[in-house]
C-alpha cells in the first residue's frame, strides 16, 4: 500500500477548481471534487492504474483522468505524489522539476 501525498501545486488547482465551479453550483463543485479525490484514493492500492502521461512516456508519471479533468501523479519509492489537477482541453502544465 502506498502513501498518497499532494504537492502545494495539486492542492492549490483542487481548491481554484472548487471555487471556480462554486461561482454557478456549490453542490456541483464539492461534486466534482468529492469524484476527483475518490478516483485518486485508489492509488494507494493500485498506483500503476492510471495511464502514462502521453506527453512525457516515464513510466513513473501517470494520470488518471475524469473528464474533463486529468490527475497527474508521480510515484517515487512508497508515496503516490498528487503533481497537478488541470482541465483537458488546456495543455499540460510544465511540471516542475520532473
Amino acid at each position: 500500500m502506498k502513501e498518497i501525498r499532494w504537492t502545494p501545486q495539486a492542492a492549490d488547482d483542487l481548491e481554484a477548481l472548487h471555487k471556480y465551479i462554486a461561482r454557478d453550483s456549490e453542490r456541483y463543485a464539492s461534486a466534482v471534487v468529492a469524484m476527483l479525490a475518490s478516483g485518486l484514493d485508489r492509488l494507494e492500492r493500485f498506483p500503476m492504474s492510471g495511464r502514462v502521461v502521453p506527453e512525457h512516456q516515464r513510466e513513473d508519471l501517470r494520470e488518471i483522468v475524469s473528464p474533463p479533468y486529468r490527475c497527474v501523479y508521480l510515484i517515487k519509492n512508497e508515496v503516490v505524489w498528487i503533481v497537478t489537477i488541470f482541465h483537458a482541453a488546456r495543455p499540460i502544465p510544465k511540471l516542475l522539476g520532473l
